[in-house]
């Protein structure tokens, strides 16, 4: 792997990241949400990656990670009984989110923990860049 792919390996990987990061606030800020129906209460979202391969000299190289998309978990919605709230069914009910906070939260630190690992391999690799340049003076 050549010296520049690394900056693209880890962009890649800070991409993959925030996109997690991002995934997660929405799944945050819809946790406490309620619909009037099964069918319409918010459902946790979880992005999709891929590694990123190609044929390099007859060898197969990671090129970094690139997202396929977003989604939707499939734990069950529960009902809540509010006959109060304006959002009520016919029976009184409410459905709330299937976001658990603590799993998104673990989740986001995890996220944030990567995008720093990656900021530090391209820091490490601008370092030794800049080192290796020194040599020639």
């Amino acid at each position: 792997m050549s010296l520049l792919k690394i900056f693209d390996v880890a962009g890649s990987g800070m991409a993959a990241q925030s996109a997690r990061l991002n995934t997660t606030a929405s799944n945050m800020a819809n946790a406490d949400s309620v619909a009037s129906s099964e069918a319409g209460a918010y459902r946790a979202k979880q992005p999709m990656f891929s590694s990123v391969q190609a044929m390099v000299n007859g060898q197969m190289e990671n090129q970094g990670v690139k997202a396929m998309g977003i989604t939707e978990s499939q734990a069950p919605v529960q009902a809540r009984y509010e006959p109060s709230n304006p959002m009520a069914d016919a029976d009184g009910n409410v459905w709330q989110s299937n976001v658990n906070p603590v799993d998104e939260l673990v989740n986001m630190i995890s996220a944030s923990r990567s995008y720093q690992n990656n900021v530090e391999v391209m820091n490490s690799a601008r370092q030794l860049m800049q080192k290796t340049l020194d040599l020639g003076k």
